[in-house]
Formats: C-alpha cells, sequence, structure tokens
C-alpha cells in the first residue's frame, strides 16, 4: 500500500450522518431501519454502549502531536470527524516531524480498521477495551438539532474546518449516551468550545505536572552536626525515609546544619547520601578561560555531567544560569582527555518572531544564525586569554599597524575551534537532520531542549549509542514552538519519564550568572 493512499483508502467506506447516528443508539427522533437492525442483534452492546463510558472528539492537532493517541483513552470512545482526515491529507507529503506523523496516523487507523469484523464508521476495538470510529457529520442535518441551529448561527462559516468540528462534536452530543468532550490543544478552539457549550480538555497523556516543569531550589536536609561531620569524614550517610520522602536516585541535595554548615550530596543507587566526588576546582580548556561553578546548582550540574556512570542529564534554568556553558566546558574537558571521542552541539531551529526568510550559501552557512549561540560558548571556552601587561611599554620606534584582513580572505584569523570541526572532533548542527543516526561514544549537548516535541525528544534519545551521554538543557518558560507547552515539551517529558533509572540525573539552575542586569530581566520582566 502506499502510504500516501491512506486516506483515499479510507473514504470509500465513508456513510452518510443520517444513516450513522442511530449506531450510537443516541437520541434521533426517527430511528432508521438500520438502527433497528443493530438493536435487535444487540450490537450495542457488542460495540461497548455501558454506564462510565465516555466519547471523546479528536482534533487534528492532537494525531499530529502524538500519532499513537486513539490507544491512550482506555475504555472509553474514541471519534475522529472524517474532516480531521482531510486535514491530515494537507501535511501527509510535508518532509518533516509534523508530516511524518500525519502519515504515521493514516498507516495506524488503516492497520486498526484492517481488524476482523472492523468498519470505520461503525467502529473497531482500541487496545484498552474502547471503541475507535470515523465520523461524517452532515450540515444539513443542523434543523434536526436546536443546538446546531444555535451554532451556525454563531458561528456561520462552516468552510473552516474548526467549526466543523465543533459542529460534528455538537451532533455527537445529541446522538450518543454519556458524556462527549472535545479534545484539543488549540486555545482558541478550546474558547470557542467552551462558548458553546461543549465540554473541552487539552490531552494530557504527556503532560507532567506543574511543579515537574518548574524550577525548583536544590532540597536542603536539616541533620545535626555530628552526622554533618560524618559526611565530611566518610563521603556516604544514611538517613531516615522521612528525610528522604519524593527523593530518587540521582538527586542532588543540600545537607545543612544550621545557617552556616552544609554540603551538597547527590542520593546513591543504595538510597543513601553520598559526596560529589566528580566535582573538580575548575576546568581549562587548552589555553582558553578557566570555568569554575560560580553556584550550587552548577556545582550540582558540573558533578553530574562529569559522572561517568550518567548518561542522560536534563537541566532546568532561566537565560543567563550558565547551563549551556557549564555543559559545553564539562563535554569539551572529556574529549579532551579522550572520555570520548568528541562533542556534539545541537539546538532545535524554532525561531523567535519575525525570521528574516530563506538564508543564502552552503549548509553550514545557513545553519549558522540558529547556531551562533553554540559558537560563541566555544570561543568563549577555548580562544586563548591574551597576557594582561601592567603599565604602557616603551618602543623604540612607531610602525604602521597592519591592515585589517578582509573576511573570508586567507589572512583571516581562524577561530580556536576550527580545525577540531574539519577533523569532526566538534560537530556544530541542526537537530533536523539526526533522525536515522547512531551516535557512539560522545558528549551530546541539546540546547533549547524545551522546543522538542516529547516524540522528538524519544527520537533524539534512542540514537545514542553505548559510550555517549545526552545532555538536554533548557527552559520550560521560554517555548517559541506552538505545539507544546511549559508542562508538555519534550525536556520535562523526558526529564519526568527518565527520572528514577540509575543512568539519568536532574539539576535545575535558578540563580543567574550572566550579569546583574540579565539576572534582573529573567527575573522580573
Amino acid at each position: 500500500m502506499d502510504r500516501d493512499d491512506s486516506t483515499a483508502q479510507l473514504a470509500p467506506t465513508l456513510v452518510s450522518a443520517q444513516d450513522f447516528g442511530p449506531l450510537f443508539g443516541g437520541r434521533a427522533s426517527a430511528p432508521s431501519k438500520n438502527a433497528n437492525r443493530l438493536n435487535k442483534a444487540g450490537k450495542w452492546r457488542k460495540m461497548g454502549f455501558k454506564a462510565g463510558v465516555k466519547t471523546f472528539v479528536l482534533d487534528t492537532n492532537v494525531l499530529l502531536h502524538d500519532p499513537a493517541a486513539i490507544q491512550k483513552f482506555a475504555e472509553h470512545q474514541v471519534c475522529i470527524p472524517v474532516d480531521v482526515l482531510s486535514e491530515l491529507d494537507r501535511f501527509k507529503n510535508e518532509m518533516t516531524d509534523r508530516g511524518a506523523n500525519a502519515r504515521e496516523v493514516h498507516r495506524t487507523l488503516m492497520a486498526a480498521f484492517a481488524a476482523d469484523g472492523a468498519s470505520v464508521t461503525h467502529g473497531t476495538q482500541t487496545d484498552g477495551g474502547g471503541t475507535l470510529r470515523v465520523v461524517v457529520y452532515d450540515p444539513a442535518l443542523a434543523s434536526r438539532v436546536p443546538s446546531l441551529m444555535e451554532f451556525q448561527r454563531v458561528f456561520p462559516g462552516l468552510d473552516k474546518m474548526d467549526h466543523r468540528i465543533l459542529a460534528c462534536t455538537l451532533w455527537l452530543r445529541d446522538q450518543v449516551r454519556g458524556p462527549v468532550t472535545l479534545v484539543t490543544k488549540d486555545l482558541n478552539m478550546q474558547i470557542k468550545a467552551l462558548a458553546v457549550g461543549i465540554e473541552c480538555e487539552d490531552y494530557l497523556h504527556d503532560k507532567v505536572e506543574a511543579r515537574e516543569a518548574s524550577n525548583v531550589d536544590i532540597p536542603r536536609i536539616e541533620i545535626s552536626g555530628h552526622e554533618l561531620q560524618r559526611f565530611a569524614s566518610s563521603g556516604r550517610i544514611t538517613l531516615s525515609a522521612a528525610k528522604m520522602r519524593a527523593l530518587t536516585v540521582n538527586d542532588y541535595v543540600l545537607l545543612c546544619s544550621g545557617e552556616k554548615a552544609s554540603m551538597p550530596a547527590r542520593i546513591g543507587s543504595q538510597g543513601d547520601c553520598v559526596r560529589l566526588h566528580h566535582l573538580p576546582e575548575s576546568l581549562r580548556i587548552g589555553a582558553g578561560r578557566t570555568i569554575k561553578p560560580m553556584n550550587l546548582g552548577q556545582a550540582c550540574l558540573m558533578d553530574a555531567l562529569l559522572d561517568p556512570q550518567i548518561s542522560l542529564v536534563t537541566c532546568y534554568g532561566q537565560a543567563g544560569t550558565g547551563k549551556t556553558l557549564v555543559a559545553v566546558a564539562a563535554g569539551l574537558s572529556q574529549v579532551f582527555a579522550h572520555t570520548y571521542q568528541g562533542i556534539t552541539i545541537s539546538r532545535p531551529i524554532v525561531a523567535m518572531g519575525e525570521t528574516l526568510g530563506f538564508l543564502p550559501g552552503s549548509l553550514q552557512e545557513k545553519m549558522r544564525p540558529w547556531l551562533q549561540p553554540v559558537y560563541d560558548a566555544l570561543d568563549l571556552l577555548m580562544r586563548p586569554v591574551p597576557n594582561q601587561q601592567h603599565g604602557p611599554t616603551r618602543k623604540k620606534g612607531r610602525a604602521a599597524p597592519p591592515a585589517a584582513p578582509s573576511v573570508g580572505s586567507a589572512l583571516t584569523p581562524a577561530a580556536p575551534y576550527d580545525g577540531l570541526i574539519q577533523q569532526g572532533i566538534i560537530e556544530v548542527e541542526a537537530l533536523c537532520y539526526i533522525r536515522g543516526r547512531s551516535i557512539p561514544d560522545r558528549f551530546f549537548v541539546l540546547d533549547e531542549a524545551q522546543q522538542l516535541t516529547p516524540l522528538e525528544a524519544k527520537t533524539v534519545i534512542t540514537r545514542m549509542s553505548r559510550g555517549s551521554k545526552l545532555v538536554l538543557v533548557g527552559d520550560p518558560a521560554q517555548i517559541d514552538n506552538p505545539y507544546v507547552d511549559s508542562r508538555s515539551n519534550g525536556l520535562v517529558y523526558a526529564r519526568q519519564r527518565m527520572r528514577g533509572q540509575a543512568f539519568a540525573a536532574h539539576v535545575s539552575l535558578t540563580k543567574g550568572e550572566r550579569s546583574p542586569l540579565a539576572e534582573a530581566g529573567a527575573r522580573l520582566m
């Protein structure tokens, strides 16, 4: 089967709304002969019409966000308006993640309706024991339903896809037993639905709790002075279950005894607190700048980045907290120490506000504006620090200053990382080309990871081969991707799903170190 023709293969089996409605056993005033025959055959019971079953209508953006969403509603009924299939058809030829998801939805629906006894409009059973149907709504039936007549007066333009999906949901509410809920990630669609009395929800399957997505300080655990002294000498201490509540392996804490005495610790695999064994006083890349942790959060992050037993590190932090710089510095230091064969630094391509359109040049030149923050970090870490000369130096003669080299000429001074990029030791690339790759023995830093969808985060994580380490950094409060929010983006999703694994650690940075101005801007604006 040609994947692009999946929608066309669904179309011949669709029936009109006039025949479809009574199949739900609803409140139609004049049941058709087909409905009477189904009643006598007891097919309603077979299709799962029982108390407590709800009906969920899925919007297009839900399926594009998660192609497997039709299997996530347990014993309830899932209805897909045929207009959603038409909208998916617009995206299926795109060579993007959205296009790939649209094609995956088509394949999933074809597989579901290919089962024995399945029907596109009568329904087929889902993995959770519910049913899946495609709904065809005929606007000519609006005169029979008062709520639809009112809806068409409020939203007369049924040529708009959103209005057709809302009208289909209203019609279903009049036909089925039990509550009907529209599931959409479009906020404007949610407001319209609430305005006309339709129950509406966001797709919550991959959303984390609000507290999981917030930047929280490292927990403080109060212990006695004797216990803190014992921890300082032995490097390990076991605390009571009450004090360790809600903590899991590789969580970072601050052990405190009073106001002045404190030491950071990490929760070990045995549930005890262990000292930060992988925390150096500073890091230096060649002749570049010396980088040292400026606060408790950066110290914990550096420990996780340098621990060979941890292969996944997630980090939340607002602008200026140093999350990207510390991650790149830790990766470069381990590459120079031959722990990894190279470092790969990437970020998703999501614009903030207006863009400049298409950019000329090679692939590297096109990607340069998107990846410039990464090059800035590399330049800061690797460029040699000039010697400081105290006082003026006396010169015997005045020589004419050398002419400034032109851009692109052979005299243009090379960046300190150019040679490593040419050798493949440092890779700076766009995330859109990672699908299908296998990445062994590399330190992989993914900046701005909050712009990822959960499916994209899964794609990146599953690319990591043996010997590689993945670092996801970002700020859940700064999202430009219209398909995710602070609780459903790939960064918080990866952290929530991987929490508690022996190879995963998470650190939140809360104190800005870029400048007092940057910290005040991130906090107050």
